[in-house]
């Protein structure tokens, strides 16, 4: 199993805070440190305002040693797809190598009135992300030394030099989302990884098959693909430490149990196990209280020796 720690700096976070939670993971042993790619809070004010994910991921890349980095994910409306491999691939030789790209369609329609940000309807940002997909992984792909063409609906490149190279032969391309038909193509065409999020592990499950059957497809092994969970986290060692816990994100204890890897070591182990079952081999622990960082080390101290 593969476990990652996960951020929503939107709701507040300086660079510094998510600097001390990312090397407070690294030491931990966790596997990743990724951050949500948004601009505005999901209630609340937010404060002091939002970060930039690939800025912040950048800064992280010669900060961290050793943990995998990435977004979960970035909007497909929020940048042009050549800048977006130029970013990744950078931020990928500045980590040695420890970059993933998590892509998907946007879907916050209120961050986008806010910045400035065009926000079509849903067929269109598909169609979109589709092309993302085909710009983002074809660059990469392109021999050094020869150009990358695409044309499609919404972008077109001609004569691209398609650099620079990220250091990996292949940059991880996570894709996620409850979507019946056009996710689960787009996964078996593009992704290394399927990620469900914030949902059952019978839901997961489906999701899981549904990705297993478009690679069938489209004659891909889906052996090749890692399947892959995001919950909140909300730990403690006894009942009055998981209230302490939720109450510091706004919840009630039964609320955190209902909704992730929430209550003492051994009720966070058996929920993993669900979802294990389900297929899930990489666990991406929601972390909301950034300030927390002896929760960070209890879960791993904890509840991952257990798995």
């Amino acid at each position: 199993m593969d476990f990652r720690i996960f951020t929503e700096p939107q709701q507040g976070a300086t660079y510094e805070t998510l600097r001390r939670v990312a090397v407070a993971a690294e030491d931990a042993g966790y596997d990743g440190f990724f951050r949500s790619d948004h601009y505005l809070a999901m209630g609340g004010q937010g404060l002091p305002g939002p970060t930039d994910a690939w800025t912040t991921l950048a800064a992280l890349a010669r900060d961290t040693r050793r943990v995998r980095l990435g977004t979960l994910v970035s909007s497909a409306t929020f940048r042009h797809p050549g800048v977006l491999a130029v970013q990744v691939a950078q931020v990928d030789e500045m980590s040695g190598g420890r970059v993933e790209l998590g892509l998907g369609t946007g879907w916050y329609e209120e961050e986008h009135r806010a910045y400035g940000i065009p926000f079509p309807p849903l067929r269109e940002r598909f169609d979109r992300l589709a092309e993302q997909l085909e710009v983002v992984t074809g660059v990469w792909a392109t021999p050094v030394g020869s150009t990358f063409d695409f044309t499609g609906e919404h972008y077109r490149l001609e004569g691209s030099p398609a650099l620079p190279k990220p250091v990996q032969q292949r940059v991880p391309v996570i894709v996620g989302g409850a979507g019946k038909r056009r996710t689960p193509a787009l996964t078996a065409r593009h992704a290394t990884e399927y990620n469900a999020a914030f949902t059952s592990a019978e839901d997961a499950a489906a999701g899981y098959e549904r990705v297993r059957a478009a690679c069938a497809e489209v004659g891909r092994d889906a052996g090749e693909l890692t399947f892959s969970i995001a919950l909140p986290v909300c730990a403690g060692r006894d009942d009055a430490e998981v209230a302490r816990r939720a109450a510091a994100i706004g919840r009630t204890p039964e609320q955190a149990r209902a909704d992730g890897f929430s209550g003492t070591p051994g009720e966070v182990v058996e929920k993993i196990a669900r979802y294990a079952e389900a297929g899930a081999t990489r666990f991406y622990l929601q972390v909301l209280d950034l300030d927390d960082l002896d929760h960070v080390a209890f879960v791993a101290e904890h509840v991952l020796p257990q798995l």
